[in-house]
């Protein structure tokens, strides 16, 4: 058996497997949540039915066990659990909560929950003595017991497969968030996928019954479709959960490295108290946080050294030289920077800060003036500039 051979089914595993990873401290912290909960079984599932069918670990079920093909009710158990989460999932951002849906969604797993104990009951009865790695399904087409075992999950999967797309088809006008959209795409997809992989078996099992060997549709051609599904419906189940985490990841991330320049500027503040030391591992939110009241505490601190004069001095230089949308910031790193060689100097506040400083130093302003500090040709631009205006004064 060549290991090249199990490389389709290692992919779309060790992305479930990433997945789930990814979605343990959620669940950890929030286990009661039913949408969690839920989230977390569908990874479990999937994961575990690619596990299972991949052919090195069916010859080592049979291995282990002793009994041929017990595989195939591991595995076709858990893709029927995986229907059943994937239903009740799609049921649950459809609708709001209430007393009829819960009543639907414990109908449903009820259900699937028969489905599950009569393929362990069918497998039970039927004698299939001889392991079939790739090819039980068409093996045993007409095998009494195995026959019923095969179809009930075909027609398991089958069933939910397009109770699934006929229910995102009609939902998907009505969903306006993009990452739920984009969820709901990669779920269609997913179990359109589905459809294919049963109507690819249905034919194999059909031609088995009518003395015509089309087992390459079950052992070729569906195998693709199954993997498929299995990473689609799962990326579609993740995004509208992972894709605004990481949104707001990127965004912070990209505001915790537009404030550096300014946080380094403002280390040589001493704060009031000592700063909390955060690990590598600290969350970013967390880090940013602390940057953030590093560098307000820092700018009151330095509050009485700001001069209004020089700040509007230099925003009248930055505007005549690079525009309005740039003033505010420029004018703003140059006045802090100047501010921050008197405190360290050890120089007397400026007189008057109040009423105009505080114009400076908005809130608003402070990205402003964090970017302007990336630019430090532009500031040394404007203070020259300023400089050969005072020069011109002083000589006129």
């Amino acid at each position: 058996m060549s290991p090249s051979f199990h490389i389709p089914y290692i992919l779309p595993t060790a992305l479930l497997a990433f997945a789930l990873v990814l979605k343990l401290p959620t669940f950890l912290r929030a286990s009661r949540d039913p949408d969690v909960r839920a989230t977390t079984l569908l990874l479990i599932w999937a994961t575990a039915v690619l596990v299972v069918i991949t052919p090195v670990n069916i010859e080592r079920l049979n291995d282990l066990t002793g009994v041929p093909n017990i595989a195939s009710p591991w595995a076709y158990s858990f893709l029927t659990a995986f229907c059943a989460t994937g239903l009740t999932m799609i049921m649950r951002w459809r609708e709001p909560p209430s007393v009829g849906r819960r009543r639907r969604i414990r109908r449903i797993y009820w259900i699937y929950a028969g489905v599950v104990a009569v393929l362990w009951l069918t497998f039970i009865l039927a004698d299939v003595p001889t392991a079939r790695i790739y090819d039980l399904d068409t093996y045993y087409a007409g095998t009494p017991w195995m026959r019923e075992h095969i179809l009930l999950y075909i027609a398991a999967h089958t069933v939910s497969s397009f109770v699934a797309v006929s229910m995102l088809w009609k939902w998907f006008p009505e969903v306006a968030n993009r990452w739920l959209k984009a969820g709901v795409v990669f779920l269609q997809l997913g179990f359109a996928s589905g459809l294919v992989f049963d109507g690819a078996k249905l034919a194999a099992l059909g031609a088995r019954w009518s003395g015509h060997d089309w087992d390459a549709l079950s052992t070729r051609a569906a195998p693709p479709f199954a993997l498929l599904e299995a990473a689609l419906v799962a990326l579609g189940f993740i995004v509208p959960q992972a894709g605004p985490f990481l949104q707001k990841w990127v965004r912070e991330r990209r505001e915790y490295r537009r404030l550096a320049p300014l946080w380094h500027a403002l280390r040589i503040i001493t704060p009031a108290a000592a700063e909390a030391r955060f690990g590598p591992w600290t969350p970013l939110d967390l880090r940013l946080l602390q940057r953030r009241q590093r560098i307000h505490d820092a700018l009151r601190m330095l509050g009485p050294y700001v001069d209004p004069a020089l700040y509007q001095q230099a925003r009248e230089t930055a505007q005549a030289g690079y525009g309005v949308p740039n003033a505010d910031g420029v004018a703003g790193a140059v006045t802090i920077s100047a501010a921050i060689r008197i405190y360290q100097q050890g120089g007397p506040p400026v007189a008057h800060p109040q009423g105009p400083r505080g114009g400076v130093l908005m809130d608003d302003r402070i990205e402003g003036i964090a970017s302007a500090l990336h630019r430090p040709r532009i500031l040394h631009d404007v203070h020259r500039r300023m400089t050969s205006t005072e020069s011109a004064r002083n000589h006129g």
